[in-house]
């Protein structure tokens, strides 16, 4: 598993980690905030990111 790889792994899960204080704050119904959605749909798509990093390292 090469460096970049592992990295993409790191940042996913620091990624999941800053989505999971959002559902945090939003409990118990989860409806977010507009701001909430904003910052959940930035959030996801660097997830998004470094899944396509994972896939390229390690399925190519």
């Amino acid at each position: 598993m090469s460096k970049r790889s592992v990295d993409a792994v790191f940042q996913g899960l620091f990624l999941f980690t800053d989505l999971r204080g959002i559902l945090r704050d939003t409990v118990p119904d989860h409806s977010l905030s507009p701001g909430q959605k904003k910052e959940a749909e930035k959030i996801l798509g660097k997830l998004e990111k470094q899944v396509a990093i994972l896939k390229e390292e390690l399925l190519s």
